[in-house]
């Protein structure tokens, strides 16, 4: 059953799943159209997934809890 997810209007869109195996190797598939990988099971697919998931929103929310220190600062105006 498909459900809208949090902040989704209209249809439903179509998903499919994110982890497919080739040749005995576990891969991921993200929003932005790359395919991540290879790992030795779908666990360990999973469990990057998460960690990328968490990365991706530590760099689009700054003020995130895990969000690293900027490491680019723009020089002093004088």
């Amino acid at each position: 059953m498909s459900r809208h997810r949090e902040g989704e209007l209209g249809a439903v869109p179509f998903r499919s799943g994110r982890f497919f195996y080739i040749d005995s190797k576990w891969y991921f598939s993200c929003r932005e159209g790359k395919e991540v990988g290879p790992f030795p099971s779908k666990q360990a697919a999973e469990m990057a997934l998460a960690e990328y998931i968490d990365n991706r929103q530590c760099i689009e929310d700054p003020h995130h809890e895990d969000s690293p220190a900027p490491s680019y600062h723009p020089p002093a105006i004088p």
